[in-house]
């Protein structure tokens, strides 16, 4: 082993060793804290997959929707539509709702791909849901353990009480709404994220697909 990498795994070492401590003068309410972080973790990593590009609005396909008219004018518009069959993509899929439409008044378009949509908007927000369940109850299994710390240290106390311990009683009793808050705040962040994302995918949809339905209600891609 080289000499200088024995700096670096003594550091690593004591790291992990401070993190222990930390969890064990938790008590076993870092228990439910540890299940909360690993679910919020989770869901975040989930929700940064199924909202990627590629499986909401892929570049490519929203180039061809934008312009649709053209590749029918230019009688090329088939591969689009096996694409729209697919279903790939929240495009795709919304896309083909518009299409299987194709022919019939703009109003009948829109309101067969709004109830589409609703489907689609219940993927989108799929796991949202976990992550605001994690905001709530990780601060508040904090705050519970830490009063049931400070119960358990002032029920101990005294006439002679040892003040010194009571104050490294209290701070352990501190852990886990310290623990809680840190689960929280990077849920908190992840979801504003992941909103604001989800919005401007909507926006993003609806242009398309309000440009698609004018271009099926007078034209008939297949004919």
């Amino acid at each position: 082993m080289h000499i200088a990498t024995l700096p670096l795994l003594a550091a690593t070492s004591d790291s992990l060793h401070s993190i222990r401590a930390f969890l064990e003068k938790g008590g076993w309410f870092m228990i439910p804290l540890g299940i909360a972080s690993f679910v919020g973790l989770a869901a975040i990593l989930y929700k940064f997959l199924s909202l990627s590009r590629s499986r909401v609005i892929p570049d490519k396909l929203a180039g061809q929707v934008a312009s649709f008219h053209d590749l029918i004018v230019a009688d090329r518009v088939e591969p689009v539509l096996k694409e729209f069959e697919k279903g790939d993509s929240s495009l795709a899929r919304l896309a083909s709702v518009v299409v299987r439409h194709r022919g019939k008044p703009q109003r009948d378009i829109i309101l067969a791909v709004e109830a589409a949509s609703r489907e689609e908007s219940a993927r989108l927000h799929a796991g949202i849901g976990v992550l605001e369940v994690v905001i709530t109850v990780a601060p508040l299994l904090g705050l519970l353990g830490t009063a049931s710390g400070l119960v358990t240290i002032f029920e101990g106390l005294g006439d002679t009480a040892d003040n010194p311990m009571i104050a490294r009683g209290i701070a352990r009793a501190l852990n886990t709404t310290i623990f809680g808050l840190s689960i929280a705040v990077p849920c908190v962040v992840a979801h504003g994220y992941f909103i604001r994302r989800i919005e401007v995918y909507t926006a993003r949809l609806e242009t398309l697909l309000a440009d698609l339905s004018h271009v099926c209600q007078r034209s008939n891609p297949r004919s």
